[in-house]
């Protein structure tokens, strides 16, 4: 409806216009005769339509529709003015002018940069022979069948080096051994010559004269005929100087560690007797605490005696602390059920005591009195 209104005021327009006059251009919908030349600026037209530059044309479209809704003469609304409807209309011609040029514009440029662009060869041409040479198919196909047989000859090459190399790498790595080797005897061999030098040097000196055992054969630590007597007296010398291994130390501390929290928890729990009531049942459960956390760090040592112990079979396994509280229990029920069954023997030992002697006490007593 709005449109055909549109149409029958301009042809009303139209008709008021004289014969010997051109009619001027309008507009229907996005259409517009090239003849018109718009005498407002661009800029006031772009505020009139209430749109900024650089806008689509549906922008433009959209604007000027909801504004002829508006001024519209024959569009019945309380804002229908004629002269701002002409101005909307003025616009509308010069902004739709004016983005046109500039599309115009746009397209020109970007087909004198389309000119100056290399045209790169149709895609489908490379994709046969891997993408190999240049020129026509068959000089392709022979310059890939050049790169074919460089390329096998390469991997033969390459085929053939590390097979080389895998025949090599074990007399590499054997020689490699017996170096080691060597350097560690010629090592050993030093150190043996150095410290018999200086054994010589100080005896040379006077320093062992003063050795109570000076001049006596070393006292024989262990009868056992299947240990090497001088090995087992040269290792009894160092463990009595203090000059155990660390592991065997460790191994030591860790046993008796476990021993002596095993006995404190055993009578910690006998001091508390029973039955548990809740005040002895919160002791005990504080007990139990420290005894975790006591158990948690022994595991730590345990782990530290692991990685320096030298042999694997030596290594030693966490406690668990439940465990040993449930075991703690145990002892302490066996150790009541002992103390009751020797209470319940010293009570019938004392009976039969009394059956047994009942009448010379009785004889006593009557000797006493009288």
């Amino acid at each position: 409806m709005l449109t055909n209104s549109i149409g029958h005021h301009l042809m009303v327009r139209q008709a008021m216009i004289p014969r010997n006059l051109k009619p001027l251009p309008y507009i229907c919908g996005s259409r517009m005769l090239s003849g018109y030349k718009p005498k407002r600026n661009v800029k006031d037209s772009y505020k009139i339509l209430e749109l900024e530059e650089g806008c689509s044309l549906d922008d433009i479209r959209n604007s000027y529709r909801s504004l002829a809704k508006k001024y519209h003469p024959d569009s019945g609304s309380a804002t229908a003015d004629s002269e701002a409807f002409m101005k909307v209309e003025e616009a509308y011609r010069v902004v739709l002018s004016d983005v046109t040029t500039k599309k115009k514009s746009n397209e020109n440029n970007e087909e004198e940069e389309d000119q100056f662009k290399p045209k790169a060869p149709q895609h489908r041409h490379y994709l046969s022979f891997e993408g190999v040479g240049f020129g026509t198919p068959s000089q392709r196909e022979k310059q890939y069948m050049q790169f074919r047989v460089d390329r096998a000859t390469e991997q033969v090459l390459e085929y053939r080096k590390q097979r080389l190399e895998s025949q090599y790498a074990g007399t590499d790595l054997m020689k490699a051994k017996d170096v080691r080797e060597s350097k560690k005897v010629k090592i050993t061999q030093a150190v043996e010559r150095l410290v018999e030098d200086l054994i010589q040097e100080s005896m040379a000196k006077g320093d062992f004269d003063n050795l109570s055992g000076k001049g006596k054969p070393l006292q024989k630590f262990s009868d056992c005929p299947h240990i090497d007597p001088m090995t087992h007296n040269l290792n009894r010398i160092l463990i009595d100087n203090g000059y155990q291994p660390e592991w065997i130390l460790l191994q030591k501390e860790i046993r008796e560690t476990i021993e002596r929290l095993r006995k404190n928890i055993v009578a910690s729990r006998s001091q508390l007797g029973g039955p548990m009531t809740p005040y002895r049942q919160k002791q005990w459960n504080r007990i139990c605490e420290q005894f975790i956390e006591d158990i948690r760090k022994l595991n730590k040592r345990i782990d530290n005696f692991n990685l320096v112990v030298p042999i694997l079979s030596r290594q030693m396994v966490h406690f668990s602390a439940d465990k040993e509280i449930v075991r703690a229990q145990k002892t302490y029920e066996a150790l009541m059920e002992n103390r009751e069954a020797s209470n319940s023997d010293t009570k019938e030992n004392e009976v039969e005591n009394v059956k047994r002697f009942g009448w010379k006490s009785s004889l006593f007593k009557w000797l006493n009195l009288h």
